[in-house]
């Protein structure tokens, strides 16, 4: 039995301002620190950006942490470390958005 049948979770965000991303879920100090972090390198405002919409800060933002994740699943849960949790990240919002999850086999 050593070739088990391995399944993961894709998730997928198919939005230019949102992402996903997995981080520590312990602490919402994390949540906090990261914004802050973000906010200091892509600021929402900045003299140079040229994007109508005047957004680019969340396109830049969307762009570090990724539009999906993988995930295995293990005996019917999600196999995270001890401190993970896999976030949605919205940064141009708040707005309706869509998610995709797909499970794999395989």
């Amino acid at each position: 039995e050593m070739l088990k049948k391995i399944r993961r979770k894709v998730v997928y965000c198919p939005h230019t301002t949102a992402g996903i991303t997995i981080n520590e879920n312990a602490d919402p100090d994390v949540k906090r620190d990261m914004m802050r972090r973000f906010d200091e390198t892509y600021p929402w405002e900045h003299p140079l950006d040229r994007h109508m919409e005047g957004n680019t800060a969340a396109h830049m933002k969307a762009s570090t942490v990724g539009a999906s994740q993988h995930v295995i699943i293990h005996e019917g849960r999600l196999l995270l470390g001890r401190w993970q949790g896999v976030y949605f990240c919205e940064y141009d919002g708040p707005r309706q958005r869509t998610l995709y999850v797909k499970v794999i086999e395989g």
